[in-house]
């Protein structure tokens, strides 16, 4: 049923949707712009992974990065792509994983036991997400309202929504806390060896890439959900849901997230491949200057032999 009203008491809810609408298309606008422009990421996705040897990782990465200009388009339209909205958000969370799963089980050495542990720790926790949404899914219901000429569709939530959500907020958090962890613990035990052996190079530069790139997606993670515990713990925020310091606060929680999962997502991988290409393109130079110093050397002793 759609509601049709031109009562000036909706004008803050009018204004504050708006403002939710301005700050999803500024996200999208962002991860288009970190796509689009060569000088960020385009040129280096061309090379380093439209023109490389398809894998997993591939795969992988392009979902995460088309995905993403998609997830902002949708998440200013009505209640069905909202619900395609939400399940692009737990696909995206589970590529997400498989990803840094795939890092740490080739920092660990490919250890069988890490990544069965690795494996059995995110299938649950993917196996509730999916429940959750569902669950969410079948309880959510929009409605359409025309208020002062301006088209709006509201979702009304399950009344345990809050709760579910919480759950799946700390589920995650400790997801992303042991994956740091393992990461933090492995990185710091290679560089350790590294430095008994007096080694460092290819091994050591590697793995400061690795922690490198996860250290800034845990940052980004870290600082979506302390500004979501905030929005959800905090009485003033909740008290009035249409002050433009609400929205300005939601908006930025928004784009927060929207960064953290399509911009440096695919960074896990674009940071080891553009890292490799390097060390490959270092490695034919190196091989090209010792072909022509060996050269050199021949003819010079040719010609003294002469």
């Amino acid at each position: 049923m759609t509601l049709v009203s031109n009562d000036p008491i909706w004008w803050p809810s009018i204004n504050s949707w708006r403002i939710s609408s301005y700050c999803i298309v500024a996200a999208g606008v962002g991860v288009t712009y970190d796509w689009v422009f060569p000088a960020l990421t385009f040129g280096q996705e061309v090379e380093l992974v439209w023109r490389q040897q398809w894998s997993l990782m591939t795969i992988l990465y392009l979902s995460v990065r088309y995905l993403g200009i998609l997830y902002a388009v949708v998440g200013i339209l009505g209640w069905i792509l909202y619900v395609v909205w939400e399940w692009m958000n737990v696909v995206v969370i589970q590529i997400l994983g498989v990803i840094i799963i795939t890092r740490l089980h080739a920092m660990y050495q490919r250890s069988r036991k890490i990544l069965i542990f690795l494996v059995v720790i995110f299938l649950a926790d993917s196996i509730y997400n999916g429940v959750v949404a569902v669950m969410l899914t079948r309880r959510t219901s929009g409605e359409e309202l025309i208020l002062s000429g301006n088209y709006q569709c509201t979702i009304s939530y399950a009344e345990n929504a809050m709760f579910l959500g919480t759950i799946t907020w700390v589920l995650g958090t400790l997801w992303e806390v042991l994956a740091l962890c393992l990461a933090v613990w492995i990185a710091v035990k290679h560089f350790r060896e590294l430095r008994q052996h007096s080694a460092g190079g290819i091994i050591g530069d590697c793995f400061t890439v690795l922690m490198k790139t996860h250290t800034f997606y845990f940052a980004s993670f870290v600082t979506v959900s302390c500004f979501s515990l905030i929005y959800s713990l905090s009485p003033t925020i909740s008290a009035d849901q249409s002050s433009l310091e609400t929205q300005i606060f939601l908006g930025f929680i928004q784009i927060s997230e929207i960064v953290q999962m399509f911009v440096l997502g695919p960074r896990l991988i674009l940071g080891v491949r553009e890292y490799h290409a390097k060390l490959m393109a270092d490695s034919d130079a190196a091989t090209s200057m010792t072909s022509i110093a060996f050269q050199d050397r021949v003819h010079i002793s040719t010609g003294n032999g002469v």
